[in-house]
């Protein structure tokens, strides 16, 4: 991924090159942006490949969120003045081609579920903010484990993406069935590892539990990450701690969704 990188805060220093960094943007924004291209990855994922006030985008950690500004919908179907913000993972952004990619997830309703299955052409214009800053996790680990459903994949994707050829990474990745899997594309050992819900509403199985139950952790040092339902999340947490030997302090627990609400975003820490 290609970024212009300008000043940035960073929260503290650290000698410790596997210590998580904040950065905080300056140049964090408004901006309108127009649709380049469409382009289905699976069953219920659509990347959106959006141009425009691109010029001082920077986005430096895999799992950063911009929000995205979609017109709400009356019951008649007409646009109204409204707009709803929704959480994104910047998936790739190219300064050379000055875009920026977005993965959509397709659910069975929602305002970015209906702005990106039947309101997104090419050409339509959308306006985003952020991201404000970023959690910039290192590579320097023995290996790295990336654990999440569907809402996750974006994240996941990138970071698979950026690794370097020496890194060794596990992912646990949950969708629907097989015709929910997206291909990654990644310079890292990595072994992937699908689990199906095979028709169960999302946040309401233990299929990730029990996939990281019954996985063969490779030895070392290792970051864990993880994003999904909330509970399910926070959950897991409490699993890597007690069963797997993860350090607190390297272990990334984030509810991107919480089964119920709409609009939830939460990083558990406890």
């Amino acid at each position: 991924m290609t970024s212009m990188l300008p000043d940035v805060s960073v929260s503290a220093e650290h000698t410790d090159p596997r210590v998580p960094q904040r950065v905080r943007y300056p140049t964090a924004r408004r901006r309108t942006l127009t649709v380049q291209r469409i382009e289905p990855l699976a069953a219920h994922m659509t990347r959106i490949t959006f141009t425009g006030d691109l010029l001082d985008f920077v986005s430096r950690g895999f799992d950063d969120h911009i929000k995205m500004f979609f017109p709400e919908r009356t019951e008649n179907s007409e646009q109204s003045a409204n707009v709803i913000a929704r959480d994104f993972t910047p998936r790739q952004y190219d300064l050379a081609t000055n875009t920026l990619q977005v993965d959509f997830v397709i659910h069975e309703s929602g305002a970015a579920t209906q702005w990106a299955s039947s309101q997104a052409r090419v050409g339509e214009s959308l306006t985003i903010g952020g991201p404000r800053g970023s959690f910039i996790i290192p590579v320097e680990y023995d290996w790295h484990l990336l654990v999440g459903d569907e809402t996750a994949l974006p994240a996941i994707g990138r970071r698979l993406a950026e690794l370097p050829p020496d890194s060794r990474v596990v992912v646990i990745a949950e969708v629907d069935g097989k015709s929910d899997e997206i291909a990654f594309d990644s310079r890292a050992d990595a072994t992937v590892t699908w689990v199906y819900r095979n028709g169960a509403a999302a946040g309401t199985t233990d299929g990730l539990a029990k996939a990281l139950a019954a996985q063969k952790l490779p030895s070392g040092d290792y970051y864990a990450w993880v994003a999904c339902e909330s509970l399910i999340a926070k959950g897991l947490r409490h699993q890597l701690l007690a069963d797997h030997h993860a350090n607190p302090k390297w272990t990334r627990a984030a509810g991107y969704w919480r089964r119920g609400s709409v609009g939830v975003h939460e990083v558990h820490e406890n």
